[in-house]
């Protein structure tokens, strides 16, 4: 008997950037949701609780490191494996990332393997 697919929530702006996580996502056999912005992020989030969020940082709303913070202030979100997506690398921005609360932190532009494994490390594709 198989596992339901496993969710994993894209919130990036840039659409193009969204539909290749998306892509490299559904290749590794996640189910997948796109989402835009911010603000709708933590409504879909909060309502659907899925497995993992790849999160970018810097959105024209609400920025990835607000969504991230109220996520780990809430019961049933908090325990959810975010990856952060960003172009910034200071080691200051990643500091401030991780504190935020984030399981990973990774680099634009991302690798396929990058993030493929980045995710398949929080939430393997198949329960073992």
């Amino acid at each position: 008997m198989s596992s339901p697919k496993k969710t994993v929530i894209v919130v990036e702006d840039e659409p193009d950037a969204a539909e290749m996580f998306a892509e490299m996502m559904r290749v590794s056999g996640y189910e997948v949701m796109k989402l835009y912005s911010g603000t709708p992020a933590i409504g879909v989030i909060s309502a659907e609780q899925p497995d993992l969020v790849v999160l970018d940082v810097m959105m024209p709303d609400v920025s990835g490191l607000e969504v991230l913070r109220y996520m780990r202030r809430e019961p049933h979100l908090k325990d959810i494996p975010v990856i952060l997506v960003s172009a910034k690398s200071m080691p200051s921005d990643i500091q401030m990332g991780m504190d935020a609360g984030a399981s990973r932190y990774l680099t634009k532009p991302v690798g396929f393997l990058e993030l493929k494994n980045a995710v398949e490390e929080l939430v393997p594709v198949h329960d073992e």
